[in-house]
């Protein structure tokens, strides 16, 4: 039985993951397919706590198939041996036999983005400073999802320290895209989204300052939700937002939900359904009057999906901002080179330095640039576009452009010099598309736009209003039913293949 069977016959069983044990071992059994990592999070989450699988069996499928295709991958990294994995699912087994049920995340294998410690774990953050660091203790957010019962398989691979939207470092190597392992994952998030889109993986954690939770999400063809700043992180509040938040990821926009209220300061996330598309209104912002160069085609598929959209009763209209986009590319570059100071012991030292990225020390030598003056007057600017943002939502529920610039690209290649011929003049400048969100601390989903002549993946980001998290993610339940992007496969290469 392959899996939209299974959604249809066990589909009236939603419920059953709210109700107390004991069920039946045979009573669904029928239902499961032959390959349990063809389950989505939340269909996994109900075949364990009904029991139609063992926790053994699900580590065994998921350890199968990491076995087969992340040396091709290279998406989990740090991984604990199989033994030890095998054992704790079978504890995992043997609590629901005591009728103890630890969570949604019951006996699930995860992997942590290797920025985030797991106690007992590599914490490299994919640089050979940390190659051999081992993590004493849970991050806050690794210990939420611990509670819900998880099983820590290892870490999910990073560029170092995070930085950059192409998924490499010298500790681990690169991570490859799920539709096609010669290209770019994107990242930071990239090894958590390869792993999804692999199928490697039930459910993913990431982080996004400059797109690192969509721009993985777009390259490998899954969701990607980068919160308001204020949902998972306990700092800041509406008038003062971090640059940079933790978030989910899914195969699904329900499995990023449920793993949103997994980490979410508040549970508030429940009772979620698609939204109506009637009256809802759209402003297409697209590639922003020309002012971002776009490779050929993310545009037309963009506007494809939208048409969509409009079909289903929303009305899309193509907008522009009053804002100047330089001066949020101004404001944008010295917040984050000021933020970079927080490194800058690593760069004083002349043995660390040298261990250092080249974009990395880059970005170190700007921050010694910037004073308090100049931060305070890049917090002014982006002051404004808090305002200009609250303007267009006086009159749209939701702002739309393409997430990404480009279309995955070779992997070997550290960042795209130009665009359709127009030089991109910093290491980051190629995905500026992102930062319109981030700068404006609000919540934006990736949502999945389809494939490119040559098969490459792109998505669209999906932008609410500071605190409308719910809304964005019931915009995208209600875009997952009215196309089909998440329904396509990539044709996996094995390692002996």
């Amino acid at each position: 039985m392959n899996r939209r069977q299974f959604i249809k016959n066990t589909a009236t069983f939603g419920t059953l993951l709210s109700v107390p044990f004991p069920f039946s071992n045979k009573l669904f059994a029928a239902n499961l397919p032959s390959d349990l990592t063809a389950l989505s999070a939340s269909e996994l989450s109900l075949a364990i706590k009904t029991k139609q699988a063992s926790c053994v069996e699900v580590m065994q499928a998921y350890l199968d198939r990491i076995h087969r295709y992340n040396p091709v991958y290279n998406a989990i990294v740090s991984m604990v041996s199989d033994d030890e994995l095998i054992s704790q699912a079978r504890k995992a087994d043997q609590a629901l036999a005591r009728k103890e049920y630890w969570g949604w995340m019951h006996g699930m294998p995860h992997a942590v983005k290797d920025l985030a410690p797991v106690a007992g774990l590599p914490y490299t953050s994919g640089s050979p400073m940390f190659a051999n660091r081992i993590a004493e203790e849970d991050s806050d957010l690794v210990a939420k999802i611990r509670s819900q019962g998880a099983i820590f398989i290892g870490k999910t691979n990073t560029p170092e320290f995070g930085l950059g939207s192409q998924c490499y470092n010298p500790v681990f190597g690169t991570t490859g895209s799920a539709w096609n392992p010669a290209l770019t994952s994107g990242g930071s998030s990239g090894g958590a989204a390869c792993g999804l889109g692999t199928h490697m993986l039930p459910v993913a954690d990431g982080g996004d300052m400059m797109g690192s939770l969509r721009n993985p999400g777009a390259f490998n063809n899954v969701i990607g939700f980068r919160p308001s700043t204020t949902v998972v992180m306990d700092e800041g509040d509406a008038n003062n937002r971090l640059l940079w938040t933790s978030g989910p990821m899914g195969r699904n926009t329900r499995d990023t939900i449920n793993l949103l209220q997994t980490m979410a300061l508040n549970p508030v996330f429940k009772d979620m359904n698609p939204l109506s598309l009637d009256k809802i209104k759209i402003g297409w912002l697209g590639n922003l009057d020309n002012y971002l160069a776009l490779e050929p085609g993310i545009i037309e598929l963009c506007e494809v999906s939208l048409a969509e959209v409009a079909g289903a009763g929303a009305k899309v209209e193509s907008i522009q901002s009053n804002f100047y986009m330089s001066d949020l590319w101004e404001s944008w570059t010295t917040l984050r080179h000021y933020g970079r100071m927080n490194m800058l012991e690593y760069y004083e030292d002349p043995t660390t330095r040298e261990l250092l990225k080249p974009e990395l020390i880059w970005e170190i030598e700007q921050g010694l640039s910037i004073d308090e003056k100049d931060a305070e007057n890049a917090n002014i600017i982006r002051a404004g576009w808090y305002t200009e943002l609250d303007r267009m939502f006086g009159k749209f529920d939701f702002l739309v452009l393409p997430t990404a610039q480009v279309f995955p690209f070779p992997k070997e290649i550290h960042w795209p010099k130009e665009i359709n011929g127009r030089k991109m003049d910093t290491y980051h400048r190629w995905m500026e598309v992102v930062i319109l969100g981030s700068l404006g601390g609000i919540p934006v989903v990736n949502v999945p736009v389809g494939f490119d002549a040559q098969g490459r993946p792109m998505g669209m980001q999906v932008m609410g209003k500071f605190g409308d998290d719910k809304k964005v993610l019931e915009f995208s339940l209600a875009y997952e039913k009215i196309t089909s992007h998440l329904d396509k496969r990539p044709n996996l290469i094995a390692i002996n293949d």
